[in-house]
């Protein structure tokens, strides 16, 4: 993707105490930070050389040495080994204690409860819903077998084998364990409508053609005990924590700076994230 900078939108100079850093490497720095408009994404790249920039500079204002290091064949640079050890020695992130957890547990338990699951069994009829006619001749072939199986349930698993276009007809139309996000909305929504055992009544209108479904048993989800999760939560306390100290240290170092050509108040950096 081309981005395109109007002058206007391009400061002339940016300088972080006298540091100047170029248009050049703004733009491209501009290409790690797709997805938003063009503006944007020069204030957002903008932004990041100048949070860098302070930070390079009050590592070497301490002196601090670079120790690269490696993970998963991936090697820092010097300058982000410089900006890790800075961060490392004046940046403090408390660790979360048991009790801010419990408290965090209790004002959230949505977000620990464990997914309802599904075991459904179908028989797909495939068809593009671009191509009206077929569709529409998969809809009235869904709709005889639904009444079939209406009429005889035991004849579910035999008719999934010998018509339905989906590979889980091997199985008499089995799709295993599903969970919400497993399948399409309107399958989802129809497995939500029905009770174990229960054969939806209408057919069911998907991307993939038209589906015939049987609901075998459903799993309700529950909220998983704080002994489970507790670890969980004490690494998402101590990354926030350590977000908001960094967001802090870098507003710290952007008051004690002549930063000239660019906005940084209230900034964050991309490299606390």
């Amino acid at each position: 993707m081309r981005i395109e900078i109007t002058r206007s939108s391009v400061p002339k100079i940016v300088a972080v105490n006298e540091a100047i850093i170029a248009s050049a490497d703004i733009a491209r720095e501009v290409q790690n930070h797709k997805g938003i408009s063009p503006g944007l994404a020069w204030e957002a790249a903008t932004r990041a050389l100048v949070v860098r920039e302070l930070l390079s500079q009050r590592a070497r204002a301490l002196g601090l040495v670079a120790d690269p290091r490696s993970e998963n064949g991936l090697r820092e640079t010097n300058e982000e080994a410089l900006i890790r050890k800075l961060l490392e020695t004046e940046v403090t992130t408390p660790l979360a204690q048991e009790a801010d957890c419990h408290r965090y547990y209790r004002c959230n338990l949505a977000r620990f409860r464990s997914p309802d699951l599904y075991e459904p069994l179908h028989i797909l009829f495939k068809a593009d819903r671009e191509d009206q006619s077929a569709y529409a001749q998969a809809v009235s072939q869904a709709e005889i077998t639904l009444a079939e199986v209406k009429r005889d349930p035991s004849c579910f698993e035999s008719i999934a084998k010998a018509l339905s276009a989906c590979p889980s007809s091997a199985n008499g139309g089995r799709l295993g364990q599903v969970a919400r996000g497993d399948t399409t909305p309107e399958f989802e929504a129809a497995l939500q409508s029905l009770e174990a055992g229960q054969i939806c009544p209408d057919v069911v209108r998907t991307r993939y053609g038209v589906h015939v479904v049987r609901l075998d048993r459903k799993v309700d989800g529950g909220v998983l005990p704080f002994e489970q999760v507790c670890e969980r939560i004490a690494v998402y306390l101590e990354a926030s924590s350590a977000r908001r100290a960094g967001a802090q240290y870098v507003a710290l170092l952007a008051g004690q700076a002549v930063i000239s050509g660019f906005d940084i108040a209230g900034a964050t950096s991309p490299l606390l994230q």
